[in-house]
């Protein structure tokens, strides 16, 4: 039909050279609909002469002029007449044919066409949600988990050494097969290296066993004091002691590895003036040997400590650093059997009920004596070692700038089976399920997945807060979500999370699609979950927990999970962590747990880039914010009755935040109720709404450099929240630390950023109340 309309006016345009149309297009983008717009010759001619021009066109080669019909004959007009009948009956079909763009395809070897009609993106179909999720579990197979297990397997690889590099290059060329087009990073850190010094614990004057593990970031001094048992190290441990009339000052503190990490540990006890601390593994936490070494760091912060706030590139011409969350203090790693040889020896009085639950000897702890000298010498040598990041991306199909990533380690120190081997093997996996989802069923998603192998994990996330550092101001406006992968199996009779509360509802609906692992006619959330779903999975996200950087101190909205044990820690930074321990510590089950750790983690990810909405719930963190609020309150109230707060403080403003937030909230989910979700561009708004929330959570008052986790309710800092409330606790009782004038000034820091986030997912400027 098209190629006989446009013979017909070929052979009009041959016969009568001075009759012509002009096709106009004009692509309607509200539709499929296209306008066509045709004039005639004589159209043209009064166009021309409405321009003021006409009488400049020489007409004497002109058999006659088109715009006086009173000149032509009967017979010229009757024609002329025909001749318009018979376009506008051609236009007619045009127009209908192009209406019809769903049945009838335009070719791209029309030149009329082709020249004149912008090109349109192809419409993208993507499989429903139930054939997605049953096509991720099929596809994703513990054959092929197992073998990568197995080619990822390493004795050494441990950050930037040529185990290190060998596995990049592994995970590169895999990335390659799939389809990616992989790239890398690269940064210089500076790291401690045991080397060949000889750190020493030494007791009563004498040396004590063999000290092969080590803390990096220790201060690397020599230092003494009298011996103080201190249980776990944790801040309500030390006050336990303040208690008693113990005096952490220059005390030489044994504390036991587990339930916070090393660096929070050794912070605490610098804070109380202690000289130095030993870090063992109690047979009550750990089924280990007697003579494995521990390792770990012991900064208070993640990245590297000695560009603070910026990333390590090389030749980056930043003045000399370093964090403020290195210790000043010495810390060292003792084996089981030098913990034994020093406190079977202590002397002083019996610890508080509840610290003497190990075995070491059979008998109780206790605190130590003032005769219970202890030293430790630290040596070790910072080094610079070149480490490197490996990328895959998937781009999506419509919002290609937006996207999430999927990241493991892949360094250890030792094997490392279960702290990078098995997250390294499931990321692998992942990215082969997704792109021959791809390929071979036609799953488009929307949205792009970043995939991410990190390199220094071991020493405090180096690798992956080197990256964010260095796209900062790009990641936090694209990165919808991080998950991470690292530690995602050391056990198998409990799951534990830890996830910004936005994504909360996603993880529990994920684990309600997920067969559980030992009755295929229940669901995870069935098998762990019980009647109380947040307090049975959900934890807090620290220091310890890999996705930390990119939840506090980048924004990002983050989840890392794990199935473990509840019964014994998994020996994590020691040479026993091995294939063979971790088949014990998951009851030789570690294939079927690595397959339903990759379902939720695939189905999570798939969940984010398949619908047109976000699934973040941006109404979970009303509750988090008023439950603080509430704290705050109480507090405040309590001390002006008492007279030890000014009553200038109001906490009007606070709760008007806290109202602003509410309702920016509700409204915001009301908008998504009313809202055409097959609407791209209106989902588009939306969703760039809901991906303000968590950077906006972000304290601007505050340096990133000093204090890099700004979060205000998950970061760590005078500014968050939870450290109002621990102000206002230390004005209550008195203590040196409590400063009225400093807290005010949070006071209103932190009330102005919740203020803040409230606008930020309010909307535009012109849709928010202009009263503040």
């Amino acid at each position: 039909m098209m190629d006989q309309a446009r013979t017909t006016i070929s052979k009009i345009f041959n016969g009568e050279p001075r009759s012509y149309t002009r096709f106009n297009l004009t692509q309607n983008m509200e539709g499929d609909n296209s306008h066509v717009e045709m004039k005639l010759s004589s159209d043209m001619d009064d166009e021309v002469e409405a321009n003021g021009v006409g009488e400049n066109i020489n007409h004497h080669n002109r058999p006659y002029n088109p715009s006086k019909l009173n000149q032509r004959s009967p017979k010229t007009v009757c024609g002329f007449v025909i001749a318009i009948l018979f376009l506008f009956i051609i236009g007619y079909l045009i127009g209908y044919l192009s209406r019809s763009t769903d049945k009838t395809e335009i070719k791209a070897d029309c030149p009329v066409f082709s020249a004149i009609v912008p090109e349109r993106p192809e419409a993208v179909y993507s499989l429903d949600w139930s054939s997605l999720r049953e096509l991720l579990k099929k596809k994703l197979t513990t054959d092929n988990i197992k073998s990568n297990l197995k080619e990822f397997s390493s004795a050494s690889h441990q950050a930037g050494s040529t185990g290190d590099e060998a596995l990049a290059n592994k995970i590169m060329g895999k990335f390659r097969t799939f389809g990616m087009a992989p790239w890398t990073d690269e940064h210089y850190v500076k790291v401690h290296d045991r080397g060949s010094s000889n750190n020493r614990v030494l007791f009563r004057g004498n040396i004590v066993g063999t000290t092969e593990g080590y803390l990096a970031y220790s201060a690397v001094t020599t230092a003494q004091g009298a011996a103080l048992y201190a249980h776990y190290g944790r801040a309500e441990d030390f006050r336990r002691l303040r208690e008693l009339n113990v005096d952490v000052n220059g005390k030489v503190v044994l504390v036991r590895a587990g339930l916070l990490s090393f660096a929070e540990k050794v912070a605490n006890a610098a804070s109380l003036n202690a000289s130095a601390v030993l870090i063992y593994p109690d047979p009550v936490n750990y089924n280990i040997n007697e003579n494995t070494a521990l390792f770990g760091h012991v900064h208070l912060g993640t990245g590297d400590p000695y560009t603070p706030g910026f990333p390590s590139f090389n030749h980056t011409l930043f003045p000399p650093t370093k964090s403020s969350g290195l210790p000043a203090i010495p810390a060292q790693a003792i084996t089981k059997k030098q913990a034994t040889e020093i406190m079977s020896k202590l002397g002083g009085r019996t610890s508080p009920n509840g610290w003497s639950d190990g075995s070491l000897w059979g008998t109780m702890y206790r605190l130590g004596d003032d005769d219970d000298n202890i030293t430790v010498e630290v040596n070790n040598d910072l080094i610079q070692k070149k480490i490197h990041n490996v990328f895959g991306v998937i781009k999506g199909y419509m919002d290609a700038d937006r996207y999430m990533v999927i990241g493991a380690q892949r360094d250890a120190w030792g094997p490392g089976f279960a702290r990078s081997t098995v997250g390294t093997s499931l990321l692998v996996e992942l990215a082969r399920t997704i792109t021959d989802m791809i390929k071979n069923d036609g799953f488009k998603p929307k949205r792009s997945i970043v995939f991410a192998s990190w390199s220094a994990g071991e020493f405090g996330s180096v690798g992956a807060t080197e990256w964010l550092e260095g796209y900062l101001t790009s990641l936090n406006l694209k990165t919808f979500s991080y998950i991470s992968l690292d530690d995602i199996i050391s056990g198998s009779d409990t799951f534990k999370a830890s996830a910004s509360p936005l994504l909360f509802d996603l993880l529990e609906s994920t684990m309600k699609q997920v067969s559980s692992t030992v009755d295929a006619s229940k669901s995870l959330h069935e098998q762990f979950a019980g009647s109380s779903w947040e307090k049975s999975v959900m934890e807090p996200m620290g220091l310890s927990h890999s996705a930390y950087p990119f939840q506090s101190f980048s924004g990002i909205p983050s989840l890392s999970f794990r199935f473990t044990s509840s019964s014994k820690l998994y020996p994590f930074g020691t040479f026993e962590d091995t294939e063979q321990y971790l088949e014990r510590y998951t009851s030789s089950s570690t294939l079927k747990l690595a397959k339903k750790a990759g379902e939720v983690v695939g189905l999570v990810a798939l969940r984010l880039v398949h619908d047109h909405l976000l699934k973040l719930n941006v109404a979970k963190y009303t509750n988090v914010i008023r439950n603080y609020v509430s704290q705050i309150r109480s507090k405040v109230e309590s001390l002006q009755m008492s007279g030890r707060l000014p009553s200038t403080i109001t906490m009007q403003w606070l709760l008007s935040a806290q109202g602003s937030y509410d309702r920016a909230a509700s409204a915001l989910v009301s908008a998504i109720q009313n809202s055409d979700l097959e609407d791209m561009e209106q989902c588009r708004i939306i969703n760039n709404r809901i991906m303000r929330v968590e950077g906006s959570l972000l304290s601007p008052y505050v340096s990133p450099r000093e204090i890099p986790f700004r979060h205000i309710v998950l970061g760590s800092g005078s500014h968050t929240l939870a450290a109002l409330v621990d102000h206002l606790e230390a004005i209550k009782g008195g203590l040196e630390s409590a400063d009225i004038d400093q807290f005010k000034n949070q006071f209103a820091l932190a009330t102005w950023t919740i203020q803040g986030c409230a606008n930020a997912l309010a909307g535009e400027v012109w849709d928010m109340d202009n009263e503040i």
